[in-house]
């Protein structure tokens, strides 16, 4: 046993006398530098903390927390001790700090291996839903609003930004990022108050050039690139986005982030042409390869597949002689029909192969005596063949055999002889007038019969009453191309626009259930709802939801005044008052889902589709949303409400406008909750660039030669419904009298239109080939309060703002004739 002993301490002894001499060696180590490495840092993170500087540091430097490299304290902050600001180092930066979380950017994710963070103590007032599903840090369950940064912060931040870029050269313009870019779906942070233009021109990160952007614009105002393309420009651009060709929330909140970072002005979350503009400027400044790709694939796009064509009409009749479907009953081939007016109209010609042809315009053959030419066009007046109303086109003996004629007719375009009609509509005047001078703010009326414009005439103030209610000095007359606020009427000329084009095209049946357009739209027995449900107001929507106060009357939970939170609350939060079809109850939630609908299936803002695809190709210039955004001035516009949306004095909510409005949608849900673009408020329009709608309306859908939805789809919307004759899909109708208010009682039973809160009123009568607009600012009033407390604007109490006896006497003008 001693002997075992003896024998491992020998051993011990020997081993540690043999660690001993091996650590006295020195290894020989010689420096032999490669030029093939890299640096670990490659992104510069920016955050705000949401949080004081006391909290800030718990939070980033105690154990258990998270952590950033670096902290700015911000000087108001009362809970900051020191006198001056002073950088706080919080971890070196060759080691791994906790700032970026699950992150994305540029195609590597968890961004805490590669950058470094700065932390800059910033508090904006946020409102937390409690109600919702998720409780994550940002998002769409919180409404917050963004204080601006400190300016001795941003001097501090700009010193060690600089710094820091010095001393890490792969850290590129377009990897200085904030924190909602690298996770969007999680963080706004540094916000749309972060001062990211000013860290441009100190050499800190990216920024698009405003000539590129300009460019990008100006073309996309054209023809706006489909969602599809727009996410894969995020995408090349850095953020973690799919191609999915839809509008959905990852897409959403990319938008945002984008926005937020490059576009603070418009965070809408919706990709308009701008947005897209920008985002395409900086492609094209910083990855010029991938913006050609992306730009190659853009015009591609202008021109449809085979599978997407459906032939653009140019006119009423855009046929090719002989027609291919062709009857057995010889006398019903080649013939068609069209509108007219007696004395107007033309015909164009187009030869594919054929020398002559014979042209019978109401039974009278066109004197056409020179042979045609091969693919040559001419054109034709109709003037001493046509008549008012509809007319006949025949076409034979096209010669030689087995050759074509492509025959145009545009539809009718309005003209301007409101001279030759000034004394008819005189009894209308003095009723206008004689409001005017009892206190009625002002009015613009147009009307229109057989194509012509035989009254347009202005009548009042457009702004009468200064910011704090008292009267100007020298009002702001009222003109016949002033822009008004149509509230209501948006409806109907731009969602139902809209909705009867995407029905055209084939790209949307209005018998299918909301959730095939909008999966998101779950919940509730959403699934049961119909388009058609919300068109006729019966899918048992409440009249209204005021989003934009949490004292709304329905749950403080359908709070937001931000755009994509509202979305949200649209698709699965707002409750139904009723089951489905029990009764319809006008509601503005009905189109603000419409108006949703339209933006998922263009994959544009509603605002960019009826603008693009709609107003423009008809040449109207003063048809549009958030107009003072656009570069209009606010004397172009009549006023509505004296003090904001406060109702005299008599309402109040957070960043509620106390203001005269002029050139700001009225509209509280609208303004507050969505940004300015919805489906039910929002358009702003003049009388000139209605009746062009007008005229269109009573086309069957056509204008000149320019073809927006097809006349059987406006039938299907002006349809009379069976439960109540004074709707339609969407439309006010006349019916059997029961809106007298609104139609007069000289309406045939076809007319149809809208009114708007604001004082707006349309009448589209097929019977007699009338439209009338009567557009006023009522609202631009004092409010009063009887002695039951029923509150009421001045301008309600005229008739000119009930609209009825203008109506009536606008109709006694044109059938009487005198």
């Amino acid at each position: 046993m001693k002997k075992l002993i003896a024998s491992w301490q020998r051993s011990v002894l020997i081993s540690i006398l043999t660690v001993g001499i091996v650590s006295c060696v020195t290894m020989p180590i010689s420096d032999m530098p490669s030029k093939n490495f890299g640096h670990r840092v490659k992104f510069l993170v920016m955050h705000f903390t949401a949080i004081d500087y006391q909290k800030s540091v718990h939070a980033l430097v105690d154990e258990g927390g998270l952590s950033a490299h670096y902290l700015i304290p911000e000087s108001n902050d009362p809970s900051y001790p020191n006198d001056s600001l002073e950088i706080l180092k919080l971890v070196d930066e060759d080691k791994r700090a906790w700032h970026a979380g699950n992150s994305v950017w540029q195609g590597r994710s968890e961004l805490n291996d590669s950058s470094i963070g700065i932390e800059i103590v910033n508090v904006p007032e946020c409102h937390f839903d409690s109600e919702a599903q998720t409780t994550s840090e940002h998002g769409e369950n919180r409404l917050c609003v963004f204080p601006d940064y400190d300016p001795k912060q941003i001097e501090l931040l700009i010193a060690l930004s600089k710094d820091i870029l010095a001393r890490n050269p792969d850290i590129s313009p377009t990897r200085v990022v904030g924190h909602a870019d690298i996770a969007p779906a999680r963080k706004n942070d540094p916000g749309p108050r972060f001062p990211w233009f000013e860290l441009y021109q100190a050499g800190i990160g990216a920024w698009y050039d405003n000539d590129t952007f300009e460019q990008y614009w100006q073309r996309f105002n054209q023809y706006q690139p489909n969602i599809g393309l727009i996410q894969s420009a995020l995408r090349a651009y850095g953020y973690n986005v799919l191609e999915t060709g839809i509008r959905d929330e990852q897409t959403r909140n990319a938008i945002s982030a984008f926005q937020m970072h490059f576009l603070p002005w418009q965070v809408t979350g919706k990709a308009d042409s701008k947005t897209a503009a920008a985002i395409f400027a900086l492609l094209d400044k910083y990855f010029n390869k991938e913006a050609k790709t992306l730009m190659a694939r853009y015009i591609e796009e202008q021109v449809p597949q085979a599978k997407d064509i459906k032939v653009v009409k140019h006119g009423q009749v855009d046929e090719v002689f002989p027609m291919q479907q062709r009857s057995t009953r010889q006398l019903v081939n080649d013939r068609k029909r069209f509108k007219a007016y007696q004395g107007r109209g033309q015909i164009q010609l187009t030869s594919q192969g054929a020398a002559q042809a014979d042209i019978h315009v109401n039974g009278q053959k066109l004197n056409i005596t020179q042979p045609f030419a091969p693919d040559e066009s001419y054109e034709y007046s109709l003037k001493r063949r046509t008549r008012d109303g509809m007319n006949t086109l025949r076409v034979d003996n096209i010669l030689p055999q087995g050759s074509e004629l492509k025959v145009t007719i545009p539809s009718p375009v309005l003209v301007d002889n409101s001279a030759s009609y000034q004394n008819r509509f005189k009894q209308v005047d003095d009723l206008i007038e004689q409001d005017v001078k009892n206190g009625f703010p002002g009015a613009v009326l147009l009307v229109m019969q057989n194509g012509e414009i035989i009254k347009r005439s202005a009548y009042g103030d457009a702004r009468k009453y200064a910011d704090g209610g008292e009267l100007l000095p020298s009002p702001q007359k009222m003109r016949t191309d002033t822009l008004f606020d149509i509230a209501s009427n948006t409806k109907m000329f731009a969602t139902n626009l809209a909705l009867m084009k995407l029905v055209s095209e084939g790209k949307l049946d209005v018998n299918a259930p909301i959730e095939q357009y909008m999966p998101d739209y779950q919940g509730g027995g959403r699934d049961t709802r119909l388009v058609r449900d919300l068109l006729t107001h019966t899918a048992g929507y409440a009249p209204q939801v005021r989003f934009f106060t949490p004292d709304n009357g329905v749950s403080k939970s359908l709070y937001s005044q931000n755009p994509q939170r509202t979305d949200q609350l649209l698709l699965n939060r707002v409750p139904f008052a009723m089951g489905r079809n029990v009764k319809a109850v006008y509601s503005d939630t009905d189109y603000m889902l419409l108006g949703m609908l339209v933006e998922r299936l263009t994959g544009m803002g509603l605002d960019a589709y009826v603008e693009h695809q709609i107003y423009q190709p008809l040449g109207l210039t003063n048809t549009l949303f958030n107009p003072l955004l656009k570069g209009r001035a606010k004397a172009e516009f009549a006023a509505t409400e004296i003090q904001g949306n406060s109702r005299g004095g008599r309402v109040s909510f957070d960043n509620m406008r106390e203001y005269v409005l002029q050139g700001e949608v009225h509209d509280e849900k609208a303004f507050y909750s969505l940004g300015g673009v919805a489906g039910h408020a929002g358009l702003f329009s003049t009388v000139d660039d209605l009746a062009v709608l007008g005229q269109l309306l009573l086309n069957g859908g056509g204008y000149g030669q320019t073809q927006i939805f097809d006349e059987a789809v406006l039938q299907q919307f002006i349809k009379p419904e069976e439960r109540d004759d004074s709707y339609g899909l969407g439309w006010r109708r006349a019916g059997h009298g029961q809106s007298k208010w609104h139609f007069g009682p000289y309406a045939s039973a076809q007319a149809y239109g809208h009114t708007g809160w604001t004082g707006t009123v349309s009448v589209i009568d097929p019977k007699y080939d009338l439209a009338i607009f009567l557009l006023t600012n009522a609202r631009h009033s004092k409010v009063q309060e009887d002695d039951s407390g029923h509150v009421e604007f001045a301008g309600k109490t005229f008739e000119t703002g009930k609209y009825g006896s203008v109506i009536s006497l606008v109709y006694e003008a044109v059938l009487n004739g005198k």
